[in-house]
Order: C-alpha cells, then sequence, then structure tokens
C-alpha cells in the first residue's frame, strides 16, 4: 500500500463528497453492469478515504487496518449477473462494511472515460502519447484513447515502456508495424474492442486482457496486441481520484493494493 502524508484536517460530510465526485464523473451517463457511485452508505463523515480497484474482503481489511470509513473502488458489486441473495462472501463483504461504518462507492465506465481522472486517459499520458483523441466505442461513448507515439518506438523499446508503466511482463502479439507509431488503449477487458483498432488502421491496441483467437486476429491484421493486465491497467484512476479528494477536501487517502495477475 502508498500513500500521501496524512493532515490534520476537519472532518468532511460523507454526502459532500458523493456529490463532488458524481458531478466530477458525471455518474449516470453510460449506460453501466450495475449500480455507480454509492452503493452502501456509512459514517455521515469521512475522515480518510482508502481506493482500490475491485470490492473484496481483502480489500476492506486493509481498508479497516488503515482506519478508512470511505472506501472508491472501479469495480462495483451488485452486478447485472450476480445473485441478489446475501450469503456466503458476499455477506462477508457486507458485514466489514455495516460494522466499521465504511461508505462503498464506485465508479466503473465513468471513470474509464473521464477526461481528466480515466484510467484511459491517464496511460495515454504515461505512455507519452501526441495528439490523444477518444477512442472504443461503447454505446454511444467512446470509452478509451488513442494517440501517436512521437518519436516512433521499436517493439524492444515499447516493451520497456510497457514494463515501466505497467510493471511485470505484459504480454504482446507483435505482429504490427515496427516502429511502431500509434495505438489505442482501452483499460481492463476489452477484448473485443480490437477490431476497432485494426479498422481505425492503428499499429497497436492495448488491454488488460487477451482470448485464445487474438494471436491469430492480430497476426492476419498486422496489428501488434498488448495485453498488459486488467488489474494492472485500471489503478491510475482511483489513485487520480485519491488525490484530487486530498486536494478539495484535505483527505488523507491510501491505495489499498490487493494484487492480481490477470
Amino acid at each position: 500500500m502508498s500513500r500521501l502524508p496524512e493532515r490534520n484536517e476537519a472532518n468532511v460530510q460523507r454526502d459532500r463528497v458523493v456529490r463532488f465526485l458524481d458531478e466530477l464523473l458525471a455518474v449516470g451517463s453510460i449506460p453501466d453492469f450495475g449500480p455507480q457511485g454509492l452503493l452502501v452508505e456509512g459514517k455521515s463523515e469521512v475522515t480518510k478515504v482508502a481506493v482500490g480497484v475491485t470490492p473484496s474482503i481483502a480489500l476492506f481489511e486493509k481498508a479497516i487496518e488503515e482506519r478508512s470509513d470511505l472506501v472508491i473502488c472501479h469495480h462495483g458489486m451488485f452486478l447485472d449477473w450476480e445473485s441478489r441473495v446475501i450469503r456466503g462472501p458476499l455477506k462477508r463483504r457486507l458485514e466489514l462494511l455495516f460494522d466499521h461504518g465504511i461508505t462503498l462507492l464506485s465508479y466503473h465506465l465513468v471513470l474509464d472515460a473521464h477526461e481528466e481522472h480515466g484510467n484511459n486517459a491517464l496511460i495515454a499520458r504515461e505512455l507519452a502519447l501526441r495528439d490523444v483523441e477518444p477512442f472504443g466505442e461503447y454505446r454511444g461513448t467512446r470509452i478509451g484513447r488513442k494517440g501517436r507515439l512521437d518519436p516512433p518506438l521499436s517493439h524492444d523499446e515499447l516493451g520497456r515502456r510497457l514494463r515501466e508503466t505497467f510493471g511485470g511482463d505484459p504480454l504482446v502479439f507483435g505482429f504490427g508495424p515496427d516502429p511502431v507509431r500509434s495505438i489505442g488503449v482501452i483499460s481492463g477487458g476489452a477484448v473485443s474492442d480490437f477490431q476497432q483498432a485494426i479498422d481505425e488502421g492503428l499499429d497497436a491496441y492495448l488491454t488488460g486482457e487477451v482470448k485464445e483467437h487474438v494471436q491469430e486476429m492480430a497476426r492476419e491484421a498486422g496489428v501488434t496486441y498488448v495485453a498488459a493486465g486488467h488489474y494492472r491497467t485500471e489503478t491510475f484512476g482511483v489513485r487520480s481520484l485519491g488525490e484530487r479528494l486530498e486536494r478539495e477536501f484535505g483527505l488523507p487517502w491510501v491505495f489499498v493494493d490487493v494484487p492480481n495477475p490477470v
């Protein structure tokens, strides 16, 4: 876990923080797979924020250790395909939140797409892309970003920059032009959007995950495909929200890292 230095500020009303984030991220502007914004209501005042990728028992236990009373996750709970029966792990998650008065917020696609705090905009910045534009349409909204690498990067140079940005060794099907001049980025599990990168004539496409058919799809299209990790591509947005709340409200925050190789 990493954090900014804590500051001794007055407590902040929970509802002020929720309203601020909902307006900042335009909650409801993009159809999603479950509720966004406030998922579980906790204490009326916030003293410390924890941010993370996926709500889980492990994340909540670490947030409790950090004495956080507001948790912001990228992924949500109560998703469309999940059971609404409160038992097992879901019951334990909710018990942890209720017993410790923790508020849980989730911002998924609206955070992916955000021009300042979004995963994709931040990845484009980390990769030093030029002429960045929205890319990757989902239900009428372009979630991702695309741009130019200037100067172009050889496959080896691109690999080094990817390792510096995400850590680990991303899976790369390097069938595209060498050097790489253009790339599209959609964080997470956007395997099915690879075709959009092909159709737009990009040299490379970066997302978090991969499926078996992608290797031959990349080879036949002559486009490089990068799977940098679903988890690793989606830590940027929540960290940025933690920084923003620190600036706006003086709230100390912590990134709760629950590493995931996927």
